[in-house]
C-alpha cells in the first residue's frame, strides 16, 4: 500500500505528526491557528475571560491564588511573572524534579525562585521514576514517560493538598504546534484530556504494569496518581496560550530580563536554538526518538515556531532542519546507558525498535532518512506513524 508523506506548505510540519490535519492550501493546523490568531480571535474577549477566571481566586485566605508549573525555563517563568505583576495574583510555583537534571536548568530554576516567587520542589521516588521512564523508553518510545506523568499528577496533588483550585499551564501544545484542535476555543481542559492526549492513552496500562511486572505498590506510585476530584468543577486547568497570543521568544526575553534566565553558550543538541528545554538531558533523547518515529525532530519544531512568528522564511528553515534534525545525541549517550542500566547494544536495540523503516535506513550504524525535507515522499507500505 502506498502513502504520500508531505510537509506543510507554510512551515515544515510533517503529515506524520499525530493528530495533525491540513487545509486545501496545504497549511497545517498550527499555521491555520497562527492565521486565526492574527485575524479572527477576539483577544479582548479572551482577556476578559482571564480577568474573570483569576478574579474568582485572587486573594484567597490560604495565601496562594493559583499554581504555575515551572522548570526554571522561559515559559513557566513568563506565566508566573505575568500573573504576579500584571494580574496581581500570588502564584505558587511548583517544579517536579526531572531524572537527569542539567546544571544550567538547576541554575535557571534557582534564579527564577530568587527573583521573587514562592516555590515547592517535588522529588518523586527516583527509583520508581527510573522504572517508569525505562518502561516508557522501551515500550512506548517515550524516554521520560514517568516524569511527564508526574508533572501532571504531582502538581494536581499539590494543588489539592494546598486547596488551590486553579492551575495555569503555559501553552497548549496541540493547538500551538499542530495537533488536535478540540481545545482551540476552550479555556479549560480536563484530566481525561491529559490522559488521552498528553499521556497517549496509556496511563492506566503503565501503572498496572508497574504494579504487576515491577512489584510497585500503590504507595510507591502515590506521586503518579491523579487525586480523586469530588466534582469536575473542584479544580480548574487552563493554558495561558488560550488568553494571549503565544510567543516563545517574547517569553524568553521577559524571563531573561525579569527572572534571571540564562541560555546555553552553544546550540542545543539537535537544533539551532539555545534558550529552551535546558532543564534535563532526557529531552534530547525524546526529540531524537520523535525524529526516528515520525521523521521530524527538534529543529523542525523550532523552525516552525520561527516561521510562524515571522522571524524566518521557509527556505532558511529547510537548510537548518537538514543540518540539525538527524543529530544523534552523542553528548549524552553514556548518561543514558548509566541511567537506564543498559549496554550500548541494548540501548541501540530500543532505538532500532522505534525507527520507522518506511522513512529511514541504517547506514554505518546510524539511521539515515530516505526522504529529503520538504519534498513529497511516497512509501510503499503503511508507515508506523
Amino acid at each position: 500500500m502506498s502513502k504520500k508523506i508531505f510537509w506543510c506548505s507554510n512551515c515544515l510540519n510533517m503529515s506524520t505528526r499525530p493528530r495533525i490535519t491540513f487545509d486545501e492550501r496545504g497549511w497545517c493546523t498550527a499555521c491555520q491557528w497562527m492565521e486565526l490568531k492574527r485575524t479572527t480571535v477576539n483577544w479582548g474577549q479572551r482577556q476578559q475571560e482571564l480577568q474573570e477566571l483569576v478574579g474568582k481566586f485572587r486573594n484567597k485566605e490560604n495565601g496562594f491564588d493559583c499554581i504555575v508549573p515551572v522548570s526554571g525555563g522561559k515559559d513557566g517563568s513568563y506565566v508566573a511573572y505575568m500573573l504576579k505583576h500584571k494580574y496581581n495574583m500570588n502564584p505558587l510555583a511548583v517544579t517536579i524534579r526531572p531524572a537527569l537534571e542539567l546544571d544550567l536548568g538547576s541554575r535557571n530554576l534557582k534564579n527564577f525562585i530568587e527573583s521573587g516567587y514562592d516555590h515547592i520542589h517535588v522529588s518523586p521516588n527516583a527509583k520508581v521514576m527510573q522504572i517508569l521512564n525505562k518502561y516508557g523508553f522501551i515500550e512506548k518510545g517515550f524516554p521520560y514517560y514517568g516524569w511527564l506523568t508526574a508533572i501532571l499528577t504531582s502538581v494536581i496533588q499539590v494543588a489539592k493538598n494546598f486547596n488551590i483550585p486553579l492551575i495555569v499551564y503555559g501553552e497548549d501544545g496541540e493547538v500551538e504546534y499542530g495537533g488536535s484542535t478540540e481545545t482551540r476555543n476552550k479555556s479549560l481542559f480536563t484530566v481525561e484530556y491529559m490522559k488521552r492526549v498528553y499521556l497517549e492513552g496509556g496511563y492506566d496500562k503503565v501503572l498496572n504494569i508497574a504494579k504487576e511486572k515491577y512489584g510497585l505498590s500503590d504507595n510507591d506510585l502515590s506521586f503518579w496518581k491523579f487525586p480523586n476530584l469530588a466534582e469536575e468543577s473542584e479544580m480548574y486547568f487552563t493554558h495561558w496560550s488560550y488568553f494571549e497570543a503565544w510567543d516563545s521568544y517574547r517569553n524568553y526575553v521577559v524571563a531573561k530580563d525579569h527572572c534571571g534566565l540564562e541560555e546555553r553558550e552553544d546550540t542545543n543538541s539537535g537544533t539551532f536554538t539555545n534558550f529552551a528545554q535546558n532543564d534535563q538531558a532526557l529531552y534530547t533523547l525524546h526529540a531524537y526518538l520523535m525524529y526516528l518515529k515520525f521523521g521530524f525532530g527538534r529543529a523542525t519544531q523550532d523552525a516552525g515556531i520561527e516561521i510562524r512568528r515571522g522571524a524566518m522564511d521557509r527556505d532558511q528553515a529547510i537548510n537548518l532542519v537538514k543540518l540539525y534534525d538527524n543529530q544523534y545525541p552523542e553528548i549524552f549517550e553514556q548518561t543514558y546507558l548509566d541511567y537506564y542500566e543498559m549496554s550500548k547494544e541494548e540501548f541501540q536495540a530500543v532505538l532500532d525498535k522505534w525507527a520507522n523503516r518506511d522513512l529511514f535506513e541504517k547506514i554505518d550504524g546510524r539511521w539515515m532518512p530516505k526522504f529529503t525535507v520538504a519534498e513529497d515522499f511516497i512509501i510503499q507500505s503503511q508507515a508506523t506513524v
